[in-house]
């Protein structure tokens, strides 16, 4: 995956259509999620579409996330959240400000608010998991 500073400078010189592609092809990309993990206890709760996070700890104390929705969109969307905490310490993930991270995307006013209302769940249950493992 590319960065997330990368993924800014070419998002804001896209329009409207190439940034729901470039948001669409972002999710593609996330790692594979096995059908065994996709359960209740991984469901974000409050989402328009189904979305899944699994979380797993590295030996060396990251956190490292799995993902996946059964939306397009809303797939591409926590694939931008999890660039932004992807591979890092629970204390370095609960120092993050994600929100501010994911402003310049402007998602509320780029996407309709169905797709986006699930956004403040996704990350508070990956800050819930870093408080768990910090």
């Amino acid at each position: 995956m590319t960065s997330l500073a990368e993924l800014r400078d070419e998002y804001e010189f896209l329009d409207a259509d190439d940034r729901y592609r470039l948001l669409i092809d972002l999710g593609r990309a996330l790692e594979p999620m096995p059908e065994p993990l996709k359960t209740d206890a991984t469901l974000v709760r409050g989402c328009s579409a189904a979305v899944w996070v699994y979380p797993t700890r590295s030996e060396n104390g990251t956190l490292h996330f799995l993902a996946d929705s059964n939306a397009a969109i809303t797939k591409g969307i926590i694939a931008l959240i999890l660039l932004t905490v992807q591979d890092r310490g629970p204390a370095e993930i609960l120092a993050t400000d994600i929100e501010a991270a994911l402003a310049p995307f402007d998602l509320r006013n780029q996407l309709s608010s169905n797709r986006t209302q699930g956004i403040p769940n996704m990350i508070a249950l990956i800050r819930e998991t870093a408080t768990r493992y910090a």
